[in-house]
């Protein structure tokens, strides 16, 4: 028997409070940045361990910094003057006996690679080898949890004591929050206004029925040939943010867009590559969304870096995955539930399909029964647990969204 408990949470729904504030961090942002490139690095391994060996082994790369550069942009042009450096840190298998001879495993390559594809795949116009100095730091893994890797038979078993965090349905704030930095950063966007650079930081507050949307967007200073242009680009920005807005909410939405902007002084949002971290902005592996791709201080939150994490046993990725999807399914399957809350505690060492506990808040429709929904609620639970290695072969296929 798995330890699952049902309660009912008797609190004011999150649309129906009068503050709500919801960040998301895009995908040039520096967070976003070491976050991807922690998780590209694991991926890779992932990848190499079972095409070499047909075993994924363990690993933990979760450990990343950004360090800024320093830039010289200028309108119709501009130049990187200091590289940004990024390094990648954490342990993982180095070298294994295989008949009898160690065969070593080339990790400084995998990571190395990983890194620049990372970061070619996030930013269109970072020059990599003249504007980034990447590195690593990976480790032969502790033994301690190297042994408690590979005791796992059927169903691994767990790497830390942690726990993961999830809930539904995002709110129509979340969903505009989430929604308005996907379309900034779309290929529709990019390809209309290109000036428009992958930086995209969106903070959303939400006063009753009104939504304050406040968006850091760089410009390409290469495209962006003088500051008419540059205010041109930036009212088209808006007026596109504000459509996609009336398809996402029915709230009053206000738009502002690089708020720090002095044009009367000559100081605008100008950036050589499309990110902040080319004029000293750092980032750290963990410091940015959540694995619904948020920023939520209103809900309940993990800490946890998902990125990085071994996907196979570190409950710290896998259990807030699938706390989400929990949340979700049985959101979307039983009648009558308004919120839901999911917490997924592990203990180190035991079957993480068999967590010390899963505990489920249910804010509930007027009119329904606490007993008629905690039924269906275990089945789901109990399901979802069941078949929790599936997570981790869509992690590795890049199915999943973890930030």
């Amino acid at each position: 028997m798995r330890a699952i408990n049902v309660e009912r949470l008797r609190q004011t729904p999150i649309e129906q409070k009068a503050i709500e504030i919801v960040e998301r961090k895009g995908q040039g942002h520096p967070d976003y940045l070491i976050d991807s490139a922690s998780e590209a690095v694991s991926r890779e391994l992932c990848k190499y361990y079972l095409n070499n060996f047909g075993v994924i082994l363990h690993h933990n790369v979760d450990k990343g910094l950004l360090v800024g550069g320093k830039a010289n942009p200028y309108f119709g042009g501009g130049e990187v003057v200091e590289p940004i450096n990024i390094i990648v840190a954490g342990r993982a298998v180095t070298q294994i006996l295989r008949n009898g001879e160690i065969t070593p495993i080339p990790i400084g390559c995998i990571a190395l690679e990983a890194i620049k594809n990372s970061l070619e795949k996030n930013l269109r116009f970072l020059d990599i080898p003249h504007h980034v100095i990447c590195n690593y730091m990976i480790k032969q893994g502790s033994a301690d949890l190297v042994k408690n890797f590979e005791a796992s038979q059927d169903m691994p078993l767990s790497n830390d004591t942690s726990f993961g965090v999830g809930y539904a349905p995002l709110s129509q704030t979340e969903k505009l929050v989430l929604e308005t930095e996907r379309h900034i950063n779309s290929v529709k966007v990019k390809k209309e206004l290109p000036e428009i650079g992958e930086d995209i930081k969106v903070m959303g507050l939400r006063r009753d029925k009104h939504v304050d949307l406040t968006v850091a967007a760089p410009q390409i200073s290469s495209l962006t040939p003088d500051l008419d242009h540059y205010l041109s680009v930036k009212e088209e920005l808006k007026n596109r943010i504000l459509d996609q807005a009336t398809k996402l909410t029915d709230y009053l939405v206000t738009v502002y867009i690089n708020m720090a902007d002095r044009p009367e002084k000559g100081n605008v949002y100008l950036t050589v590559t499309g990110t902040s971290a080319e004029q000293g902005d750092d980032g750290n592996t963990g410091r940015g969304n959540r694995v619904h791709g948020l920023i939520t201080p209103c809900r309940s939150m993990s800490l946890e870096a998902t990125a990085g994490k071994n996907p196979v046993n570190h409950v710290g990725k896998i259990y807030n995955v699938l706390a989400n999807q929990m949340a979700e399914k049985i959101h979307l399957e039983v009648n009558g539930i308004k919120e839901i809350y999911i917490k997924i505690l592990s203990q180190i060492g035991k079957p993480i399909d068999q967590p010390l506990v899963t505990d489920v808040q249910l804010v509930l429709d007027r009119g329904i029964a606490f007993n008629n929904a905690t039924a269906d609620i275990n089945g789901i639970i109990d399901e979802e647990l069941a078949r929790i290695k599936h997570i981790s072969t869509e992690i590795i296929e890049g199915k999943i969204i973890l930030f």
